[in-house]
Formats: C-alpha cells, sequence, structure tokens
C-alpha cells in the first residue's frame, strides 16, 4: 500500500494536480539529500564530540534562580559553545532575548565613543538601522559618539575589496559581516568567503574586530565563520543552534575579551557571566543542540525544493535551485504584494499551531515598512520552524526558512502553491505544462 498516496494531501487542502507537480520536483532533488545528510552527520558527531568532552551530565540539566551563582549547566553550555566554534569563550544566555538583542550586545560592549563601525557587505537587516542609528532610535551606537560606514557589495553580490580597503581607517574599531541575506536578494556567503574578507581586513588592520552576524548559517557546512578567522559569531537560539527546543536566547561565541565585555554590558560591570539564571531553560538549551544538526539539515531540503518549485515555475529565487546552500533562507521574489502575502498564508495553513490563522502586514517595531510574518510555532516567532515573512515593499519578496522536519516543510511549500493556484497568482493549468 502507499502510503504516500496524495489521498492524505487531498484530504488537507492539496489538489492531485499540485501533489504531483510536487512529487516531480522532490523526485529530481532525492541525491541532493545524501550531501546535506553528510554535512549534518559531521556536525552531529561535533556537538556529541563537545558534550562529551567537556562532561555535560544530568546536573548540568537542572538549572538555577535568583542570581544564578555557580550555575554548573550554564558554565558547561559555554564551554559547549566554545568548542563547537573553535573560539576562546562563548556566552549562551536566556537573558539575550533574540537575535538583534545579541548583535547590539556584541556592538554596544566593543565599541566605545569616537570608534567607528564597518559593514563591508551593504546595508545591514531591518532591525539593525536602529541599533546603529540609521534610523534615529533612544539608545543608539550614533547618540553614543559611534559612527558608521558601509561598503555596498558590487552589482554581482560580491564584495568590493578597492572600496573596502579605502573605508578602514584609524577610527575603525569593528566590522559587522552579515552572512545571511536578511530584506534582501543578494547572496549568502560561505565560510570560505567571509574567511577571505577577513584576511583582507586584517592585513590593513590587524586589531580590528571581525564579528559576524552568524543567524541562519550555523551548522550549514562543516566550518564556522569563527573557523575563518571572525574574532566574534553572533547569532540567536530560536533560530539553527536551538534545534527548535530553546524557548529563548542567544548566543556569542569569540575572543575573551570580547565576550567579557559582552557580559558585564549584559549584567553589569563587575559581575559579567557570574550571575544570570538559566530558571527551566537548559534541558531545552542542551537538548536542542543536540537535535541542531539534523533540525538545519531538515530546513535545507525544505530551502531547496521551495526553491526548485518556484524557479520552475518561472519566478526569481535565491539562491537558485542548485546553488550550494549557505544558510536556511529562501527568497522568491514575485514582483506583487498578492503573492507575498499568499505565500505567507499558505505557510500559515500548514502550522501545527494557529493554522487556522490568517496572517496580515502590519507596522512591526524595528521595521520601515508593513511586515508579513506567518510562523504557527511551538515557540513564539521562532524562525527554525515552519515560517515565512517579508516586507510589503518592492520587488515584493517572500523570505521562507524553517521546517523542524522535511515531511512538514514538503507540505509547508505544497500549500503556497495551492494557495497561489487558488489567488489566480499562479495560472491553474500551470500541471499540464510542468508535468
Amino acid at each position: 500500500m502507499n502510503h504516500l498516496s496524495p489521498k492524505m494531501y487531498q484530504d488537507m487542502g492539496i489538489t492531485p494536480e499540485v501533489y504531483a507537480y510536487g512529487e516531480k520536483i522532490w523526485n529530481s532533488l532525492k541525491e541532493r539529500w545524501l550531501e546535506i545528510d553528510a554535512i549534518s552527520e559531521y556536525n552531529q558527531l561535533k556537538v556529541i564530540q563537545s558534550m562529551q568532552k567537556n562532561k555535560v551530565s544530568e546536573a548540568c540539566l537542572i538549572g538555577t534562580t535568583g542570581y544564578g551563582y555557580n550555575d554548573l549547566g550554564r558554565e558547561t553550555l559555554e564551554k559547549v559553545y566554545a568548542d563547537i566554534f573553535h573560539t576562546e569563550d562563548a556566552l549562551v544566555r536566556p537573558q539575550i532575548t533574540c537575535g538583534t538583542h545579541a548583535l547590539a550586545l556584541a556592538l554596544m560592549s566593543n565599541l566605545r565613543p569616537g570608534d567607528e563601525l564597518l559593514s563591508p557587505v551593504g546595508k545591514p537587516y531591518d532591525t539593525l538601522e536602529e541599533v546603529i542609528g540609521i534610523r534615529p532610535s533612544k539608545g543608539s551606537l550614533k547618540e553614543y559618539g559611534i559612527s558608521y560606514r558601509q561598503v555596498n557589495l558590487l552589482p554581482d553580490g560580491s564584495f568590493d575589496f578597492e572600496n573596502i580597503k579605502n573605508a578602514i581607517n584609524e577610527k575603525t574599531k569593528l566590522v559587522t559581516i552579515q552572512r545571511s541575506k536578511g530584506y534582501q536578494t543578494r547572496p549568502t556567503f560561505s565560510v570560505e568567503q567571509i574567511g577571505r574578507l577577513i584576511s583582507l581586513i586584517k592585513s590593513i588592520k590587524p586589531d580590528v574586530i571581525c564579528m559576524v552576524d552568524n543567524c541562519y548559517g550555523e551548522f550549514t557546512q562543516t566550518q564556522e565563520p569563527s573557523d575563518a578567522g571572525a574574532d566574534l559569531v553572533v547569532g540567536s537560539l530560536i533560530k539553527n543552534p536551538g534545534g527548535g527546543l530553546a524557548p529563548i536566547g542567544g548566543y556569542l561565541a569569540g575572543k575573551k575579551e570580547c565576550i567579557e565585555n559582552a557580559a558585564y554590558r549584559l549584567t553589569s560591570p563587575g559581575l559579567g557571566k557570574e550571575v544570570g539564571a538559566s530558571l527551566h531553560a537548559l534541558g531545552a538549551f542542551y537538548q536542542g543542540l543536540f537535535l541542531a544538526p539534523s533540525v538545519t539539515a531538515n530546513a535545507l531540503k525544505a530551502a531547496i525544493f521551495a526553491a526548485n518549485i518556484y524557479e520552475d515555475l518561472g519566478f526569481h529565487v535565491v539562491p537558485d535551485g542548485r546553488e550550494p546552500r549557505y544558510d536556511i533562507i529562501q527568497a522568491v521574489t514575485f514582483k506583487n504584494p498578492e503573492g507575498v502575502i499568499a505565500f505567507c498564508q499558505g505557510i500559515q495553513q500548514a502550522a501545527p499551531v494557529d493554522g487556522y490563522v490568517t496572517p496580515e502586514p502590519w507596522d512591526m517595531p524595528g521595521y520601515d515598512s508593513p511586515v508579513i510574518m506567518a510562523a504557527g510555532a511551538f515557540v513564539s516567532g521562532s524562525s527554525i520552524e515552519l515560517s515565512a515573512d517579508g516586507p510589503i515593499r518592492p520587488p515584493y519578496t517572500v523570505y521562507f526558512q524553517g521546517g523542524l522536519t522535511w515531511q512538514h516543510g514538503k507540505f509547508g511549500i505544497m500549500k503556497t502553491l495551492q494557495k497561489l493556484v487558488e489567488k489566480g497568482i499562479i495560472i491553474k493549468d500551470f500541471d499540464k505544462r510542468n508535468l
């Protein structure tokens, strides 16, 4: 008996034509899964090795309250992260509320008045504009006398090495490199590309701090940016490294001085890493990290499936269906707001939580245009779970990511396709042209 017959999909709102089209695309990708699984296996062993080396025990899962002094689980977890990222130290805390907070913490703790921050990869992610002061905001770096400079990428999405050289000056203290594309349609950077950029920067000014925003990129390769010379890597635990189980949190891994500065900023001068109760989060942090390599692999498979579906239908996708993957995000450009909205509504309809809700664009804090977000997640806002979002502005691109299981990711993409067909954004006889 074929348990994967279209009947189950049909019962959940997928027409036989959409199902058949999805199966055709999936069958063309099965060999690609072997490469992803090999990376996942390597990273899984790396995580296990680090946990064993640092003697993770049952006592590490208990947590603390109050001041959080002598928190064995917290201290061991930070050693595990430092070991995985091959860094001197790490800060992994539930008190870090999100990826933007983790990045702001790294910047505000390692920059001082009169310093300059440089982005050699163009415009930063929208929510960092207010952190930096590109858009005025209370408490921004600009208010503290920290200046900002950026070098845009070349038209093909590569680094503008000549202008980067010219931008580095005596005030340049920290260089921030955003690995993933954010709300742009530029390429995501590989660890190897980031390594070449860092080498150039260090050849000009060896003492500059090179920080990588690693959000969405962890465990997509066998190395991390810290293996390629980054002094600091930063990310969110409700993305890749939390494995879908971490309920909150962020991490910084890097040079001891950079981490120490961040710890004093997060808590208080004189206290630093010594305080900060882990409450009941540690079990989820450890188990989520253990699952992260395989969960990230599932999200990569869903992203590749989405790219091949929509590229085959004539939409512009970044990365394309054949390119190597350095993060879990898939961008699809519709050139109209209706496509972005329909896609997100399809993802929401595939959710195990709040699947009956219809997302609409709204004015989210930290963004300069309305944003639509679809995320029926077990952890609110978790973008390692099946989710999609995008700003309602030209060129009207949606950003899809996540999927704790490949099967859920596959179903979610079929739901987006079904929604676009129902809305007339994709013509209804597409199956006759493509089957």
